[in-house]
């Protein structure tokens, strides 16, 4: 590969980074026009196209989806033993880990 190729491949590397920071960013937006709208149709659809965002973000930052699995329930483990709010009122956090857990 020239010099040349290898600077475009930087270049177009760092454009899709930056492209995906406006994604995240944008699905944020519309997940708050859906939760004002009430729309429980949007407001999933918008959920799953932050997290996607994200997963795919984090893979073109070098992380792997495996290696974000695990680093999520980490901090999933994390919140637990410090007593997080949700887990101690729902027990969401304990109901997440087990769902990635069986995936």
């Amino acid at each position: 590969m020239s010099a040349m190729q290898r600077e475009m491949d930087v270049a177009k590397r760092a454009k899709v980074i930056e492209w995906l920071k406006t994604e995240v960013v944008d699905h944020v937006s519309r997940l708050f026009k859906a939760l004002w709208e009430g729309s429980t149709t949007r407001v999933s659809d918008s959920l799953a196209s932050l997290i996607v965002s994200c997963y795919i973000l984090g893979r073109r930052l070098g992380i792997s989806y495996k290696d974000m699995d695990d680093h999520i329930l980490e901090k999933l483990k994390k919140h637990k033993q410090e007593g997080h709010q949700l887990e101690d009122w729902y027990q969401d956090i304990s109901i997440l880990e087990e769902h990635m857990r069986k995936r």
